[in-house]
């Protein structure tokens, strides 16, 4: 045990437990009310499954919005499978918790954002390896969301 926590990879992890969680009572019931989201994945991470055009598209990270219309809504410990309309065409994705960049609900200006985890090619992140220190940063420049700042607290 080292001599200090590590709240910043502490808190990573129940910030991806907390999506796992709101995925699932959509998936159970639901979106409700007004209720949307804008989740900002990572394309280059080695578990993210999405088309081939959409990674030619958007090489480096993408934001896919759950509103209206999706399906197949799956979600596993790791991550979540989907499918989504792009331009008429239903696609199906797979996107792992670890991937996750930001996640927005701008209906009640709420959102989290996530540094980007580097690790190494043969250990794929999950939610229980997580490495990464979070980031989440108070960032209310678009109005679009209040996000919760931890900078404030470190030292």
């Amino acid at each position: 045990m080292t001599g200090t926590l590590d709240y910043g990879n502490i808190m990573n992890r129940a910030m991806r437990v907390f999506v796992r969680d709101v995925l699932q009572q959509v998936a159970d019931h639901g979106l409700p009310g007004e209720h949307h989201f804008f989740i900002t994945v990572d394309t280059q991470h080695p578990d993210v499954e999405i088309a081939e055009w959409l990674i030619m598209r958007y090489p480096d990270e993408i934001t896919i919005v759950m509103q209206n219309w999706f399906e197949n809504l799956d979600v596993q410990d790791d991550g979540f499978y989907v499918t989504l309309n792009f331009g008429d065409t239903p696609e199906p994705l797979y996107i792992p918790y670890a991937s996750i960049i930001t996640f927005v609900d701008p209906s009640v200006e709420f959102g989290v954002r996530f540094e980007k985890i580097d690790a190494p090619e043969d250990e794929a992140p999950s939610l229980a390896t997580v490495d990464s220190e979070s980031e989440i940063k108070d960032d209310k420049s678009d109005g679009d969301a209040e996000v919760v700042s931890l900078d404030s607290f470190r030292k």
